[in-house]
């Protein structure tokens, strides 16, 4: 196989371990419910990630990743926007199956815990590098320091992401979002 051939292999096995890690849960997702959910034998999935914890960990890096790019870009509203649409398809459940997942290890896994703190990081200094460029061309309030306006804002998407785990409707929220994004501009 070339490297683009790998590459797109692996970017399959994660989209199949992402809904399958959403759907079951990090125990639940047992190997032969991934390779159900991939396509792939065992050896296939396992050709690419060394074990179920290094896939599980590949899916939610790559989440933080693509995460971090969003808010680096457009700001952390803007993935809150991305959440909201996401939650109207439910085939894309996935990614906050993911984010939940995360956050559940994180409370009951110490090791994982550790292991997660650099990525959350990353997220958290886009944040607040984006809130910087923000403040520096006069878009961004001045009367609240940046790391409370980044705290507000991931309040505000811890918020949402536990209003769509439980169900709550989603379909009226874009004013709630309008508003979060006015409370942190001039």
């Amino acid at each position: 196989m070339s490297q683009h051939q790998l590459d797109a292999r692996r970017q399959e096995i994660l989209a199949g371990a992402r809904t399958c890690f959403a759907r079951h849960g990090y125990e639940g997702a047992t190997v032969r419910r991934l390779e159900q959910e991939t396509g792939l034998s065992r050896g296939a999935i396992f050709h690419h990630f060394r074990d179920k914890e290094s896939l599980f960990l590949a899916v939610a890096e790559d989440d933080a990743a693509a995460m971090a790019e969003t808010v680096a870009r457009h700001g952390l509203v803007q993935v809150m926007w991305d959440l909201l649409a996401r939650a109207a398809a439910p085939e894309t459940v996935g990614w906050l199956g993911s984010q939940l997942e995360v956050s559940r290890r994180l409370r009951t896994d110490p090791e994982f815990a550790t292991r997660w703190a650099a990525r959350a990081e990353a997220v958290a200094a886009a944040t607040r590098d984006r809130l910087a460029r923000q403040r520096e061309v006069g878009v961004l309030r001045e009367d609240v320091p940046l790391d409370v306006l980044a705290q507000f804002l991931e309040l505000a998407y811890d918020g949402l992401v536990l209003h769509l785990a439980m169900g709550r409707p989603a379909d009226h929220l874009g004013p709630v979002l309008d508003l979060v994004e006015a409370a942190v501009r001039r």
